[in-house]
């Protein structure tokens, strides 16, 4: 009977029973309680922790306003929050669709990068690296997006394969990687560049790619990593010099290579276990001229402020990030899902780890931000777009048809996976999936 021909009282009963059928079926696609919401709330906190950070390396005197800079990163925090909201609201299996034109994409701009007749008003080299893209009021910066592009692509090839789970099967990942990593080291940017690695290992492991396949190639590539140092940049080289020097306990190069190291480790220090307070702190920063301290220092500016106990404090926050994109992984039973999520939190966790290790001396200062903190247009945006496609792992439910995520049989045929219950996982095994 239609709606037109029947009584009111009969009208309106089909259009609550509809109404209400329409949202049982979104409360059944939707899932508003998981464990994405833990890597929101660490973003946002993360956020506020680096615009104040900022406004202390760049404001000497606390005047109760923010410096043009940290008011510059406020309007980067709204634009990234924005960007994850549209990245979170289509289903992720959407999304991944577009990953190798994406991924296309962002080559062509990094070979774009490259070209040596470009002009230099829009691709501007900064420190000898040609990693910029000048659109006027911001930088843009094709690396930081080739991450989320890479992880997608990697994560759609994948998602239905076990060739990893064989040697020879590391082949292709290993290829989707080498190109933009090789684009990116080009510019160059090494320390971009190395995140790539962490990432695709962490999504093989996800995908159960057999252990000591990737220990003998690591064992292999730190073998071979002397021999690629001659073919490092000068200023590269001298970074790796330091860094032996400062183990050696060799001072002589604190006024030279190691100013920006030693000064950083000083700052640290000053902190102590609560922090050098507010005026205290800026004058710190200010009066020993930390390069890069809005950027890629902003940890020891952190520590110089809120001591120890607020450095502990914001790798927690890193821990609950990356945390939170784990069990959000982890509770997804679609292999895209969980390998998305997977792969975007070995970025943030490299990140991080290197970060933190050029801020108090243990690893060579290479040009890392700390994500979330640090100033920059493009690493926010990317870094709230990972936010973004997390949170939309955990909100959206698996759209049938789908398989289990990985889960292999121990010692048995690299070929054939199980899932709980002992049922065959159709795609990996190449039979049906029957329940």
């Amino acid at each position: 009977m239609s709606l037109a021909r029947s009584s009111p009282a009969q009208a309106i009963s089909t259009l609550i029973r509809g109404t209400a059928s329409e949202r049982g079926s979104v409360r059944g696609a939707i899932r508003l309680v998981n464990w994405s919401w833990v890597t929101v709330v660490a973003s946002i906190g993360l956020c506020v922790v680096g615009v104040h950070a900022i406004d202390v390396a760049e404001n000497l005197r606390p005047a109760g306003d923010l410096s043009s800079t940290a008011w510059k990163q406020v309007v980067f925090v709204i634009v990234g929050m924005l960007a994850a909201v549209f990245a979170a609201l289509p289903h992720y299996k959407v999304i991944g669709l577009f990953a190798w034109p994406m991924l296309l994409g962002c080559l062509g701009l990094l070979v774009f990068l490259l070209v040596p007749f470009v002009p230099s008003w829009l691709v501007t080299p900064r420190n000898g690296a040609r990693g910029w893209i000048n659109f006027g009021p911001m930088d843009f910066q094709p690396s930081e997006v080739t991450k989320i592009a890479y992880v997608l692509s990697v994560a759609m090839y994948m998602r239905y394969r076990s060739h990893h789970r064989k040697f020879r099967g590391l082949i292709i990942p290993g290829l989707i990687t080498a190109v933009p990593v090789g684009l990116i080291t080009l510019q160059p940017d090494l320390g971009t560049a190395c995140l790539f690695a962490p990432s695709l290992f962490a999504m093989l492991i996800a995908a159960g790619a057999r252990k000591r396949h990737l220990v003998l190639i690591v064992v292999c590539a730190a073998l071979a990593a002397p021999a690629a140092y001659p073919f490092l940049k000068p200023h590269q080289k001298e970074r790796i010099v330091g860094l032996v020097k400062q183990i050696e306990g060799d001072r002589t190069t604190a006024d030279d290579i190691n100013y920006q190291s030693f000064t950083a480790q000083m700052l640290i220090g000053s902190g102590e276990a609560t922090g050098a307070g507010s005026s205290g702190s800026r004058a710190l920063v200010h009066y020993n001229r930390l390069p890069e301290s809005h950027n890629d220092m902003v940890f020891a500016v952190i520590v110089a402020r809120f001591g120890f106990v607020g450095g502990v404090g914001v790798l927690g926050l890193y821990v609950a990030w990356i945390g939170g994109a784990l069990l959000t992984s982890a509770t997804c039973r679609d292999p895209l899902g969980r390998l998305i999520c997977v792969g975007l939190a070995g970025f943030v966790a490299a990140q991080t780890v290197v970060n933190v290790g050029m801020n108090i001396g243990l690893l060579p200062i290479i040009g890392i931000t700390l994500p979330f903190v640090s100033y920059g247009g493009s690493s926010l945006l990317t870094c709230w777009l990972m936010t973004g496609l997390i949170a939309g792992v955990g909100l959206h439910r698996p759209r049938p048809p789908f398989r289990e995520s990985f889960d292999y049989a121990d010692g048995g045929d690299p070929d054939e996976a199980r899932i709980p219950g002992g049922f065959r996982n159709a795609g990996f095994g190449g039979r049906a999936l029957t329940r």
